[in-house]
């Protein structure tokens, strides 16, 4: 049998584990990394930019920036390698002054059975109340439902089927 040398072919080698120990596979394109690692190292790479930039331009003093841009803060943690932003919002006094600060809107929990408050997620019921309720509770005679069917029934069909009256015969 002819070596590879000689007949000008490269022999090809077993696959490469990602550099990082993930478990996949990398490749030579990626930098034997996996594509997740590869991304992820990309990601990290943009944001240390950004922080850098951006803590140059909180050093250097330049407050060009008159649009409430958040600036970006970092902290570099050189021993795992990762990296951390922080970001902070910086407001002019004049915003406050005007009391045009940005409200967030509190983070919402997990939705909840009004009635048991089991966790329901995406099962959930919402009931014409204005209440979410579980599996168990959905129905209005299970949970005391306020809203009256009754009525609601009522001038459903009234409004579905008005009232129609003929005109009076003459008599002969």
């Amino acid at each position: 049998m002819e070596s590879p040398k000689e007949t000008g072919c490269q022999a090809r080698e077993g696959p490469i584990l990602c550099v990082n120990n993930c478990g996949f596979f990398g490749s030579a394109a990626t930098m034997n990394m996996c594509s997740k690692c590869h991304k992820d190292m990309i990601l990290k790479q943009e944001q240390a930019k950004l922080a850098a930039t951006s803590i140059e331009n909180i050093v250097n003093g330049s407050s060009s920036n008159n649009d409430k841009e958040p600036a970006v803060a970092a902290t570099i943690d050189v021993q795992t390698g990762s990296a951390e932003l922080k970001v902070v919002s910086i407001e002019t006094s004049a915003d406050l002054a005007s009391g045009q600060s940005s409200e967030m809107k509190p983070k919402e929990g997990p939705s909840r059975c009004n009635t048991c408050r089991k966790r329901v997620g995406l099962t959930g019921f919402n009931c014409k109340c204005g209440y979410l309720f579980c599996a168990v509770h959905r129905y209005s005679e299970k949970h005391d439902c306020p809203f009256d069917y009754k009525n609601a029934g009522r001038d459903a069909i009234a409004k579905a089927n008005p009232v129609v009256m003929a005109e009076k015969l003459n008599k002969i």
